[in-house]
């Protein structure tokens, strides 16, 4: 039994802090346990059990190939969900289920990828805005975890439900 407890603990102590963009692009630990991410390599992603994950959550859409990762990822025993978005489509039922995966404790350590981590970076953003922090802070955590496009951003606000303020102009004197 101590045995099994010791071969557990690699996986459920983390995952690497940094990796060679050139396998995983704008890999960034968002939390112990969630990574963001661009889109693995080939050899990375035959790797991510090898690296510590338990599940891959993909925001990539159909077009952009995401349906060959699940085989690769399942391949190794990892739990692969797909939720694809695009700046057009996103919502507020995206976000949320990738937080009931996030919250699921058999879920950790968890890569949360899209092409380039702007997707990762919209949801972290609603997920953040959701759990109490303003709207100026979530979109900073958003930015920090990849969030870089303004029409993500303009998603971000839409999603939930904040117009785009605009400063009042000064008065002339």
């Amino acid at each position: 039994m101590l045995l099994l407890v010791l071969l557990a603990v690699p996986a459920a102590a983390g995952v690497p802090e940094t990796i060679d963009p050139a396998e995983i692009p704008a890999y960034r630990l968002l939390r112990p346990g969630l990574a963001a991410a661009g889109q693995p390599s080939t050899q990375a992603l035959a790797r991510l059990g090898e690296m510590g994950f338990r599940t891959v959550i993909n925001l990539r859409t159909e077009k952009e190939g995401a349906s060959a990762e699940a085989p690769v990822v399942e391949a190794q025993g990892l739990r692969y969900v797909w939720i694809p978005i695009t700046a057009d489509s996103f919502s507020l039922a995206d976000a949320e289920a990738v937080q009931r995966v996030l919250v699921d404790p058999s879920s950790g350590p968890v890569l949360l990828h899209c092409a380039s981590s702007n997707r990762v970076g919209a949801v972290w953003s609603v997920l953040q805005s959701k759990s109490g922090k303003s709207l100026d802070e979530a979109l900073a955590a958003g930015r920090a975890a990849g969030l870089h496009s303004p029409a993500l951003e303009a998603a971000v606000r839409r999603v939930l439900g904040v117009s785009e303020t605009v400063a009042p102009a000064p008065a002339n004197p």
